[in-house]
């Protein structure tokens, strides 16, 4: 199998199971406060991560390795799903990926910022579309009193998954267990700390529901994603990795709708489109170009 073939899997891989996260968190937002129930995640995360490391002895990073890591934990995981976690309270989880479906191209306008890619026209054309969507469905969402700092926590959580992607391939490559196994501890060391200068109840879920929504959490949706995300960073630009944000939404909306009781609106239908089209337009048409 080529590398090429390898990204390719990973990515689809990687989508279809990410459609489930966000119709998680909103089953552990219920329960949990959400910087707990983040951390919470991430520490289990990280210990299962840390005892396939120990069993297969994989290297642990030094140096600029080891930095990356850490700000990749800092800003992908701590900063991305304080804000992510935040957002979801009020916000059903269809809206929320679907907003987080403008990462490419946020990732692509900060990657030549900082010189790391080319800026193109069809970006700025899908970056007008894509805000015209978000603008769309924001409307809509604030006609049912969800608070717009909620809206703009989702939004900045996209920028930071952006970030983090471009920060992870200027450090030396560090083996995708072991990363995110760096990665996830320090994002769940700073999200417990959030948590606890927030005053938020340390509790153990009680409801079904919550644990089964942590069960996929913890494996599935951040050990099995995680490391098929790094899998495609390995062999892809950053902008082009982070399509995964357009195909996650088709999947998360499905559940959502199925699980969540989320409202199929006339926003998230005119909305919606308009953002995966302004990041098609913008990113994946021009990664097919390429």
């Amino acid at each position: 199998m080529s590398d090429e073939q390898r990204a390719t899997a990973a990515f689809f891989g990687m989508s279809v199971l990410a459609g489930g996260n966000a119709v998680a968190i909103r089953f552990s937002n219920r329960e949990l406060d959400p910087l707990w129930g983040a951390g919470l995640r991430f520490a289990l995360a990280a210990a299962l991560l840390a005892a396939v490391v120990v069993i297969l002895r994989l290297r642990l990073p030094r140096g600029a390795a080891l930095a990356g890591a850490l700000l990749y934990g800092t800003l992908g995981i701590g900063g991305a799903f304080a804000l992510a976690y935040y957002g979801l309270v009020h916000i059903h989880a269809g809206l929320g990926q679907t907003l987080l479906a403008i990462v490419p191209l946020a990732t692509l306008f900060l990657a030549v910022l900082q010189r790391q890619e080319r800026l193109r026209l069809a970006a700025l054309v899908g970056g007008v579309l894509a805000l015209a969507g978000i603008a769309v469905m924001s409307q809509a969402t604030l006609d049912e009193d969800v608070p717009a700092l909620s809206l703009a926590a989702v939004l900045a959580a996209a920028f930071c998954f952006a970030e983090a992607a471009i920060l992870v391939r200027r450090f030396p490559p560090v083996n995708p267990v072991v990363m995110n196994a760096v990665g996830m501890a320090t994002g769940a060391l700073l999200l417990l700390g959030g948590a606890l200068l927030a005053g938020e109840a340390f509790e153990l879920p009680r409801r079904g529901e919550t644990w089964f929504a942590i069960g996929y959490l913890v494996p599935v949706g951040s050990v099995l994603v995680f490391v098929l995300y790094l899998v495609v960073l390995r062999y892809w630009e950053a902008s082009r990795a982070a399509y995964e944000f357009v195909l996650i939404p088709v999947f998360t909306l499905a559940l959502s709708i199925w699980l969540d009781d989320e409202p199929l609106t006339l926003g998230l239908l005119l909305g919606g489109p308009l953002v995966v089209l302004g990041v098609y337009i913008g990113a994946l048409r021009r990664a097919a170009s390429t």
